[in-house]
């Protein structure tokens, strides 16, 4: 039949044909999936207290990759801080976390368990060492806090780790000395408010949401803590050479500074998972925290800092393979 048509009615049904076979390749390209398939399942990340950098950043981060990976469930446990966050992770009770890079060195100098399946996705944004008291505290240096109540931090956070070391390098005994207060930036504001609390400690992004609305109600000081603080500390040993001496900006709290800057110590947070972790999993997680930075920075302020130069800079950990993977795709 063919045959019998006339040539230029056999160039029209060729072309035709061509056209039908065209659509249908661009139907095939457009249905079938290529390459790799999207990371699925569900997830546990664990944060930190409710009122909290790590809980309000886990929270938008949340949004963000509900987006950015429909297919995975995110799951938001709240904790009190970096050594539980850690804990949890090598423990399976979480997949990501934050930790500072001073719980995660002592985590493994300590050689606690799963210490050596930890790996590192990003480096985040520094928390600062912030030391309260009342404005009509008598406290001017940490030296001064001897025989008053101080908040040093949950049992399992980064803050108490940091306010051990900080006391004893300026010549306090932790227990002793002085009378501590486990207790958390959810708590501690209040207790200072109420006259229960004489000072307390807190480590986190700049401004903490608990300590703003402290200053907004309440007449507080932040004490400075000196770059010989910081040369106290680098001699304890090799996890507290994270810290490094910083500034608190004038504008962070600027009713309870006067307009002054504060000098102090910082360290900095990185996002924690382990060597369990699917490789395009943790690929996606990075490269949604990098992206999402600005839009997540307008409400919580520290994820401002998050910045893709140094956020490969994961020591003491080991990036993940996953997150190596995501930042070599945009090395320019």
């Amino acid at each position: 039949m063919f045959a019998s048509l006339s040539r230029a009615a056999r160039r029209r049904v060729l072309a035709v044909s061509a056209a039908l076979l065209a659509v249908c390749g661009v139907l095939v390209w457009w249905l079938v999936p290529f390459g790799p398939p999207a990371p699925s399942g569900s997830v546990t990340f664990s944060t930190g207290v409710p009122t909290g950098v790590y809980q309000h950043y886990g929270e938008l981060l949340k949004g963000a990759l509900a987006q950015d990976l429909p297919e995975v469930s995110i799951r938001l446990t709240d904790s009190e801080g970096s050594q539980q966050n850690l804990a949890r992770l090598a423990s399976g009770e979480a997949d990501f976390t934050i930790a500072t890079a001073d719980a995660v060195a002592q985590y493994q100098r300590e050689r606690r368990p799963g210490f050596e399946r930890l790996r590192g996705c990003a480096r985040l944004y520094d928390d600062y060492v912030q030391l309260v008291v009342p404005r009509n505290s008598p406290v001017r240096k940490v030296q001064d806090l001897k025989g008053l109540r101080v908040g040093v931090g949950q049992d399992g956070s980064g803050v108490r780790l940091i306010a051990d070391r900080v006391l004893a390098a300026a010549g306090i005994t932790p227990i002793g000395d002085i009378e501590p207060v486990a207790a958390g930036i959810d708590t501690m504001p209040g207790l200072l408010e109420t006259g229960r609390l004489d000072a307390f400690f807190w480590s986190g992004g700049l401004p903490t949401q608990a300590v703003q609305e402290l200053a907004d109600r309440f007449l507080i000081r932040l004490i400075p803590l000196d770059a010989q603080v910081v040369d106290r500390l680098h001699d304890v040993g090799p996890s507290t050479r994270h810290y490094r001496s910083a500034v608190i900006p004038a504008d962070a709290y600027a009713q309870a500074q006067d307009g002054r800057p504060i000098d102090t110590l910082a360290v900095a947070n990185l996002l924690v998972t382990t060597d369990k972790a699917d490789a395009d999993l943790v690929e996606g997680f990075t490269r949604t925290v990098i992206r999402s930075r600005d839009r997540i920075g307008a409400q919580v302020h520290p994820a401002q800092l998050v910045d893709l130069r140094t956020a490969v800079y994961t020591e003491p950990l080991t990036l993940h393979e996953g997150a190596r993977r995501y930042y070599r795709s945009v090395k320019p």
